[in-house]
C-alpha cells in the first residue's frame, strides 16, 4: 500500500485526531515539566525570574509544536526526514561560522529571541532519517557492509561535527541513539561486538601507554581521568562539581532536607544549580522518595513510547518512537549518571526539568512525531 493510500484510509479527520492522543503521555511530560517549575522557582530562592517564567513560555510553545507535529499523518514527517537532516547539518555549519560562545563551547545561534542549539535539533533529525532509511531499506539488505555503512557515516557526520564545537555530552548521545536504531532495525549483532571489542581494546590500550614512549594522550587528560575516578584527588579545581554534587545528594536522605531548604543549592555550593546539576537539588530537597519519583514519570513515557513502537503496524512510525525513547532515556539516564559520579561530567540536561530552552522544544516536537504515529495508525 502506498503512502497516499495510506493516507486516505486511515487518516482520522477533524476532532477524532484530538480524541486519539495519547494523553496519558501527554499528562506525563506536563508533570515532569511541572516539577521542572518547581525546582527552578527553587533554585531562584522563591522567584519566577530569572528562570521560571521563561521555561513555562517555552513549554507552552513546546506543547503548541508537539500537537502541531501530532495533527500532521507520519507519512509526511517520513518524506521530510532527508530535508530535515540536511537542514540540521546546515545549522550546524553555521555555528562553525556564526555561533555564540558560552562556557568556552560554540554551539548556539542567536535567533532573537532565543539561542538555537543546533546539536539538541540534529538528535530528532538523526533519528527520523534513520528511521526513514531502515523503511525504505528491503529487510534482506539490512545486514550487508554497504547498506551498514551507509547509516553508519549518517551518524559520523554530525557526531564530528558537534564534537568540534566541543560538545562530548550530545556527541555520545548521537552515537548511542544511532546505534540503538541501527540495532532495533535488524543489524546483525557481529557488528556491534567489534565495535565494543575495539572499544574496550581503546581503551586498555590508553591506560596501557600512560607513561611509555608511545602514551596515547596528554597528561592533562589522564590527570581528568583521574579526578572522576577520585574526585577528592582535586577537591577544589575539576573534582569540584562531582564533589558538591555528592554531598547535596547524600544529604537528602530518604525524604529531603524540605522544599527551598537545600544548603548546597541555597549557598551556591552547587554549581549549574539550574541546569546540568538540577537533579541533585531535588534530591537534597525532597530526598530519595523525590528523586525516584521523578525516575518513576521518566520510565512511564519510556512505557509508553515502547508501547507505542509495538503497537505500530508500519516500519516508520515503530523505528521513529524506538528512536524517541532511546533519546529520552539516554538523556536522563546519563544526566544522573553524571550527577552521582557514575560517568563524566559531560553536559547533558536532565529533559523537561533543567533549564534550557532548545532541548525541551526539540524533545516535545521529538514526541509530537510519538503523537502522530499514534494519532494516524490504522484503527
Amino acid at each position: 500500500m502506498s503512502y497516499l493510500e495510506y493516507n486516505a484510509k486511515y487518516t482520522p479527520s477533524g476532532l477524532r485526531k484530538i480524541l486519539y492522543l495519547n494523553w496519558a503521555l501527554l499528562l506525563l511530560l506536563a508533570s515532569v515539566a511541572g516539577v521542572g517549575f518547581l525546582m527552578l522557582y527553587s533554585v531562584a530562592g522563591g522567584s519566577f525570574s530569572p528562570w521560571v517564567e521563561p521555561q513555562v513560555k517555552r513549554f507552552a510553545l513546546g506543547m503548541f509544536v508537539m500537537l502541531f507535529v501530532a495533527m500532521i499523518p507520519i507519512w509526511f514527517w517520513r518524506n521530510v526526514s532527508v530535508v530535515a537532516y540536511l537542514g540540521s547539518l546546515l545549522l550546524l555549519l553555521a555555528v562553525e561560522f556564526f555561533g555564540t560562545v558560552g562556557m568556552g563551547a560554540q554551539r548556539w545561534i542567536d535567533v532573537g529571541f532565543m539561542r538555537l542549539q543546533p546539536s539538541e535539533l540534529t538528535k530528532i533529525t538523526l533519528v527520523m532519517l534513520l528511521a526513514a532509511y531502515y523503511d525504505w531499506l528491503p529487510p534482506n539488505k539490512t545486514s550487508r557492509p554497504l547498506w551498514v555503512l551507509l547509516p553508519v557515516l549518517m551518524i559520523l557526520l554530525p557526531t564530528f561535527m558537534v564534537l568540534r564545537q566541543p560538545d562530548l555530552g550530545t556527541s555520545i548521545l548521537l552515537l548511542a541513539a544511532g546505534g540503538g536504531i541501527m540495532f532495533l532495525a535488524g543489524v546483525h549483532w557481529a557488528y556491534f561486538t567489534a565495535v565494543i571489542g575495539a572499544g574496550i581494546g581503546l581503551i586498555t590500550a590508553v591506560f596501557k601507554s600512560r607513561g611509555t614512549d608511545w602514551q596515547l594522550l596528554k597528561d592533562y587528560q589522564y590527570r581528568r581521568i583521574d579526578t572522576f575516578l577520585d574526585p577528592s584527588t582535586d577537591p577544589l579545581g575539576a573534582g569540584y562539581h562531582i564533589t558538591q554534587s555528592k554531598i547535596a545528594l547524600g544529604s537528602g536522605g530518604w525524604t529531603g532536607r524540605g522544599f527551598m531548604q537545600g544548603t548546597q543549592s541555597r549557598l551556591n555550593f552547587l554549581p549549574e544549580k539550574h541546569t546540568d546539576f538540577i537533579f541533585t537539588t531535588l534530591a537534597e530537597e525532597f530526598g530519595f522518595l523525590g528523586g525516584i519519583s521523578l525516575l518513576s514519570l521518566y520510565t512511564l513515557i519510556i512505557v509508553f513510547c515502547v508501547a507505542g513502537a509495538l503497537a505500530a503496524r508500519d516500519r516508520f512510525s515503530s523505528l521513529v518512537t524506538w528512536g524517541v525513547a532511546i533519546t529520552f532515556f539516554l538523556f536522563f539516564a546519563v544526566n544522573m549518571s553524571m550527577v552521582m559520579g557514575l560517568a563524566p561530567v559531560v553536559g547533558v540536561p536532565l529533559p523537561m526539568v533543567s533549564y534550557g530552552g532548545s532541548a525541551m522544544l526539540v524533545l516535545l516536537a521529538a514526541f509530537g512525531l510519538v503523537q502522530s504515529a499514534h494519532v494516524h495508525r490504522p484503527r
